[in-house]
């Protein structure tokens, strides 16, 4: 089990193939393996890379860590690893992380695929959880999730496929822990610095991260492309798996 000691935790991490580095970033409360198509799709022509952040899979669990602490990983893990240079592919908090590493260090990410993201937290009350406070009273936020996957999903049946695949494993206190890392950041006044070319990709019927979050981020990164995946939710990667893959790879050449 592959694990490198960054910033005082031991990150799980797999590495497979050659040539240009991709490095995977996962969303909330998951782990590398939510990426694994894709990381398997492109070993062929990169090397792909996938790391369980701290909190989360197979990575140590502190008691408490911030966004940050996630940006900080995945740079001092690149500078560990003589990674120069690396594109960024980030889902859901993935794409909080990739959004900070590509303002931290510009001039060493390459390219960002960004895949139902958002540019900073949301006022609790207009957000889809709060919006449902009071009917997901009691829940961890695994549980939370998985009430309102009818307003974050759109082929219920795919995704739910998906999901048994990528074991959860956090505790209910660990899952809070992992949530509440996030609950203040605004990248927004800092995108003008990302010199990566950048992809963003939303689903129209994601409910947790909706189109404009998408569109707010593309106009702030110079240049930056978006597309809305018409027949998807929060996973466009796994609802509208070969068109999301063809995009993908004719970003990346």
């Amino acid at each position: 089990m592959p694990k490198a000691l960054v910033n005082g935790v031991e990150l799980y991490y797999e590495d497979a193939g050659n040539g240009e580095v991709i490095i995977f970033l996962h969303g909330l409360t998951s782990n590398h393996l939510m990426l694994k198509q894709e990381m398997d799709y492109f070993k062929d022509r990169f090397r792909v890379i996938g790391i369980d952040s701290r909190g989360h899979g197979n990575s140590d669990k502190p008691s408490t860590y911030t966004l940050d602490d996630h940006v900080q990983d995945v740079i001092t893990f690149m500078n560990e690893f003589g990674i120069e240079k690396a594109t960024l592919f980030g889902m859901s908090m993935g794409t909080y992380v990739a959004q900070g590493v590509a303002i931290t260090i510009p001039d060493r990410v390459n390219k960002m695929i960004l895949v139902s993201g958002n540019s900073h937290a949301k006022d609790p009350s207009n957000s889809l959880l709060g919006k449902h406070a009071d009917e997901l009273e009691g829940f961890t936020f695994e549980e939370q999730m998985g009430q309102l996957a009818s307003h974050i999903f759109h082929d219920l049946q795919t995704v739910g496929k998906w999901l048994q695949g990528i074991p959860g494993g956090l505790t209910a206190e660990q899952q809070e822990i992992a949530a509440n890392a996030l609950a203040e950041f605004d990248f927004r006044p800092e995108l003008h610095k990302v010199t990566a070319s950048t992809l963003v990709i939303n689903g129209r019927h994601d409910g947790l991260n909706p189109p404009e979050d998408g569109r707010e981020i593309a106009e702030h990164i110079p240049n930056a492309q978006f597309v809305v995946f018409e027949n998807s939710g929060h996973a466009p990667n796994v609802e509208e798996k070969e068109a999301f893959i063809e995009l993908v790879d004719s970003f990346l050449r």
